[in-house]
């Protein structure tokens, strides 16, 4: 120890102790910090789906989902149309007819269904409904985008076109694989980015990963 050092400890007895309590302190704090800052990097594992089998499930028709904005037309009845929301729990209601279920259905579907609860509790005899479509629920783009976020969702939006409105990717950014949550999924798939162009559909949440190299 040198001479600076004795005085200080002869001094000031304690301040070597405090110092000595304080480094072992923060010894394993880095070390459980550390542990949790390689825990998160570790990459999680997400089963595989190819671009045109993503898009082939869009090919059924557009899935109604909550946040969509509709239009429901009752003609002759223009006190049971006008515009409602799909809301959280995937229903929309309409007067004099309960909730009636819009989640995953088509326009289509929809509009029968709600034709077949007004045949029901005769309140239209023969009813002719309409559904048209006011505004998409958004998506989603997260990760090693320059602005992540929710965004606007309109048809037939390419993955490209999506990332540009999220400012383009980082440089850190993986640019030939993403992450694709969608409406009917049990989890994430694995995307890897290519000819025909993913479509992005309202709803779909995407995560651009941090490359590897």
């Amino acid at each position: 120890m040198d001479e600076n050092a004795l005085v200080r400890n002869r001094f000031f007895p304690g301040r070597s102790a405090r110092i000595a309590a304080r480094t072992t302190f923060r010894f394993p704090t880095a070390a459980v910090a550390l542990v949790l800052f390689c825990t998160g990097c570790a990459s999680q594992s997400y089963p595989s789906l190819d671009v045109a089998e993503a898009n082939s499930r869009l090919s059924t028709g557009y899935r109604l989902g909550a946040g969509d904005r509709l239009r429901v037309t009752v003609f002759d009845e223009p006190s049971l149309s006008g515009e409602y929301e799909v809301g959280v729990a995937g229903a929309i209601t309409l007067p004099l007819v309960s909730d009636i279920p819009a989640i995953n259905q088509t326009q289509e579907s929809l509009a029968q269904a709600i034709a077949a609860k007004l045949t029901a509790g005769s309140y239209v005899l023969n009813p002719r409904v309409a559904v048209d479509i006011l505004g998409y629920r958004p998506f989603y783009i997260l990760g090693e985008v320059n602005k992540p976020g929710e965004y606007a969702a309109a048809g037939g939006l390419s993955l490209l076109q999506a990332i540009a409105k999220a400012g383009g990717f980082t440089a850190r950014a993986d640019r030939a694989n993403v992450i694709l949550r969608r409406t009917g999924f049990d989890t994430g798939r694995k995307v890897r980015v290519s000819d025909p162009p993913l479509i992005i559909a309202p709803g779909d949440t995407v995560t651009v990963t941090e490359s590897t190299f």
